[in-house]
């Protein structure tokens, strides 16, 4: 499946392996993996996994739209009304009613994006069946909004939230004027966001494990807030004595854990280790694998972890546009976090919570650090203030004819 929304810029390899060797794809999705749970702000938990086609759709509490009514909201598909291309397909956008949800005159009603489904085969209506089956169960803020899909004849269509921002990745790689580089504070909020969606999947009733944890796949509203979107390579976590899931390897390169290319063994801490890449990422500005990059640099996970653990190198990786953005010491502990995350011994990695927690801390250190300052700026004020107007006492007393200004009792200084 790929991102619903707009300003995608290109596809990605997405792999598929069997035991028997590697088959190859593009996909504007990745195949990382995914597990159910809930977090500290979730709304709903998730039951285990219905398996028919009919439970999942019965199930869903999404609005079934017919394919004339999609085509009348998104202006019969126009070209010019394409918001993003993949290799699932392309997003268009359109109009619902606000109320009713019922498909409405083209620019009228709340702005949606329609994801309109190549016909794929199998393979592409098990992606369109897993999103609507996790996306219809599960609700939380940090995940996309799911409002609906189509199934008639060939057609296969989802109807997403509209998010306006479009996708981390643009933000992060795409040059241009319309893509200003993020501020620090900007990607932390997205790390922290995102961190909070995949916590919430890896807490839910039934765990769920993403498997396909990518910038492209994080996606933006208004107000930067992330929200996870494109659960086509999702699966249910292990139960019960299970330690991990066994499935055929997918995912895009660069971002799937080691351990899960080698045995095909899912577990919640394959997420936690793409988690790791993202935020390697979002630090560097560099993409997680790059074939223009010199030789020795086209793996960014490989290139920059000697980097990442020492505070006079640490700057080798930091994006240089965020210079002066942030303090070294919140910047390094970033680093040793992404570090932890990418351990090769998935035991080592901390949980989604502890890294949502890790992540939460360095907001509120920069918080408080702000205020500080604000304090420090309000005391500074105050004092030049009072030296102004006691050198205009002084001047005033020192000059006839002019007028003095009653000088403050003393009880009134001393307060």
């Amino acid at each position: 499946m790929g991102i619903c929304l707009s300003y995608q810029i290109k596809t990605e390899t997405t792999f598929y392996t069997a035991s028997s060797g590697l088959d190859s794809r593009n996909a504007s999705g990745n195949g990382t993996e995914t597990s159910n749970s809930n977090s500290k702000r979730s709304s709903a938990s998730i039951p285990p996994t219905p398996r028919s086609e009919g439970e999942i759709l019965q199930s869903s509490n999404l609005r079934s739209y017919t394919f004339s009514e999609l085509r009348a909201a998104t202006r019969n598909f126009r070209p010019d009304s394409v918001v993003g291309e993949g290799g699932f397909g392309s997003v268009f956008k359109g109009w619902v009613d606000e109320h009713t949800l019922a498909a409405s005159k083209p620019g009228t009603g709340i702005v949606i994006a329609v994801k309109k489904l190549n016909q794929e085969g199998w393979q592409g209506h098990r992606e369109w069946l897993a999103e609507i089956n996790y996306l219809g169960q599960l609700h939380h803020p940090n995940l996309v909004k799911l409002i609906g899909y189509c199934l008639e004849e060939d057609h296969r269509l989802l109807v997403y939230e509209f998010m306006p921002k479009g996708s981390m990745e643009n933000h992060l790689f795409r040059r241009g004027s319309y893509y200003q580089p993020l501020s620090w504070s900007l990607r932390m909020k997205v790390a922290l966001g995102a961190a909070r969606g995949l916590a919430f999947l890896h807490n839910a009733e039934t765990k769920v494990i993403y498997r396909d944890f990518k910038t492209s796949n994080i996606l933006l509203d208004s107000d930067y807030n992330a929200k996870l979107s494109d659960f086509g390579l999702a699966r249910d976590g292990p139960t019960g004595d299970q330690s991990h899931v066994s499935t055929r390897v997918m995912g895009t390169y660069g971002y799937a854990a080691p351990e899960y290319l080698s045995t095909g063994h899912l577990t919640a801490k394959s997420d936690v280790y793409s988690f790791g890449v993202v935020l390697l990422e979002i630090l560097s500005g560099k993409k997680a694998i790059d074939k223009n990059r010199p030789t020795g640099e086209h793996n960014l996970v490989e290139w920059a972890k000697p980097y990442l653990t020492n505070k006079r190198r640490v700057f080798r990786v930091l994006d240089s546009r965020l210079e002066g953005q942030y303090l070294l010491n919140r910047a390094i502990k970033v680093a040793n976090l992404a570090v932890q995350c990418l351990s090769m011994d998935p035991k080592s990695r901390p949980t989604m919570d502890e890294v949502v927690t890790a992540l939460e801390q360095l907001q509120e250190s920069k918080d408080v650090a702000k205020n500080d300052k604000k304090g420090r700026q309000v005391s500074q004020q105050s004092q030049s203030s009072f030296a102004l107007k006691k050198s205009c006492r002084s001047g005033a007393e020192e000059t006839p004819g002019k007028a003095k200004y009653p000088r403050p009792t003393p009880s009134l200084l001393s307060t």
